[in-house]
């Protein structure tokens, strides 16, 4: 079995480290009431994608 011949350094681990941190989510305004929500999503407040109707509002 292969095993490391030295420590992997302080740097080069944070180096392999910099693509890890979250990033937050991708919020637009609905066009039809304002609020935000995911992109490629139907509005969870006026149930409406794409400017069609395709759910239930969850206030209704």
């Amino acid at each position: 079995m292969a095993v490391p011949k030295r420590r992997t350094s302080v740097t080069k681990k944070n180096k392999r480290r910099a693509h890890d941190a979250l990033t937050s989510p991708a919020l637009i305004r609905c066009p039809q009431c304002g609020e935000p929500r995911l992109r490629h999503r139907a509005c969870p407040s006026c149930g409406v994608y794409r400017g069609r109707k395709v759910t239930e509002a969850r206030g209704e």
